[in-house]
């Protein structure tokens, strides 16, 4: 699999990274150690997981594979922290418990350092400095190798950026959102702000939460997140009209390529400007195979200008120049 360098740094990791959201919850160790290995086999490096992914068991899961599938040194592990489960305060940025949750991350993984290491979500009640001097304990004492942000919207991303690059402080080299041709609200201003900065992006639910796989056109598979008590809500946005056209516009697109809407979805995404690595989440082994065969498949220009028209968000003042409009 070709490799990318993770924004404005030396980091290279795999164009797609394996996600493990549902690992410890709805994905056992045995699928779970299926697609590591399938993973690790395809040349796949990047592994994105969380401390609060299945209550610390996909952390857990991953240090386990890690000793008996794929070795350590072969992977780009990434983990977030600041997410907790509390309605009432949904992220705690605070240096206190980030770099206790990190501590508790490297203790569930079983590795004393992590490659990448994200804020997982800007919290509005602890001072973003204070958020970012984490970040930059954590790679001044070995436990981080790199740093990011998740779920930062634009002026927060470049607020965090500038003022990691304005000190001696560590650069963010990711920021990790939703991106996809369902879901391109990145566009206004994360993505030109992630660009001009030197960040790279890590799209999460780069296949629509599942939905541009077409597999809900003739309706929820019983076997599907959208099935499921935890994740219906998850995907039930994607299913309304909107969505229906752009996912049919995503499949006559691969009848025409002779390919399946996956990789046409995939393979759109993984190749914007500023994009580094789609962060993919299947639910078996050979699901993951299958999105992993898009590294040979680039899109025709004609057809990815055929689907930005078709899925174009509505951007106006002042996200376009205002002499335009």
């Amino acid at each position: 699999m070709e490799q990318r360098h993770l924004g404005r740094t030396g980091l290279r990791v795999s164009r797609i990274g394996l996600g493990t959201l549902t690992w410890g919850r709805d994905t056992d160790e045995h699928d779970a150690g299926e697609q590591l290995r399938a993973f690790w086999d395809a040349g796949g490096t990047l592994v994105d997981t969380a401390d609060v992914y299945g209550g610390g068991e996909a952390e857990h899961l991953l240090g386990r594979l890690m000793e008996r599938l794929v070795p350590r040194r072969d992977l780009v592990l990434s983990t977030k922290a600041g997410s907790v489960p509390d309605p009432d305060r949904r992220t705690d940025g605070s240096r206190g418990h980030l770099l206790a949750a990190l501590d508790a991350s490297l203790a569930r993984l079983g590795t004393d350092h992590v490659d990448l290491w994200q804020l997982h979500a800007y919290d509005p009640y602890t001072p973003l400095e204070e958020s970012l001097q984490a970040l930059d304990i954590a790679v001044r004492s070995g436990r981080a190798r790199y740093a990011g942000v998740s779920n930062f919207c634009g002026w927060q991303l470049a607020k965090a950026g500038t003022w990691q690059l304005a000190g001696d402080r560590t650069r963010l080299a990711g920021a990790q959102l939703e991106y996809s041709l369902l879901q391109r609200g990145v566009e206004r201003e994360v993505l030109p702000a992630a660009i001009d900065l030197g960040i790279g992006l890590l799209p999460s639910s780069p296949l629509g939460r599942g939905v541009l796989t077409g597999k809900y056109r003739g309706g929820t598979p019983a076997d599907s997140r959208g099935a499921s008590e935890a994740l219906a809500p998850f995907v039930e946005p994607y299913l309304d009209e909107a969505a229906s056209r752009i996912v049919e516009a995503v499949s006559t697109a691969a009848d025409g390529l002779a390919t399946s809407p996956l990789h046409v979805a995939l393979a759109w995404v993984r190749d914007r400007p500023g994009v580094t690595a789609p962060i993919i989440g299947a639910r078996t082994a050979r699901q993951l195979t299958a999105a992993l065969s898009v590294e040979g498949l680039s899109l025709p220009d004609e057809i990815c200008r055929a689907l930005d028209d078709v899925s174009a968000p509505v951007h106006r003042y002042p996200d376009h120049d205002w002499s335009t409009l």
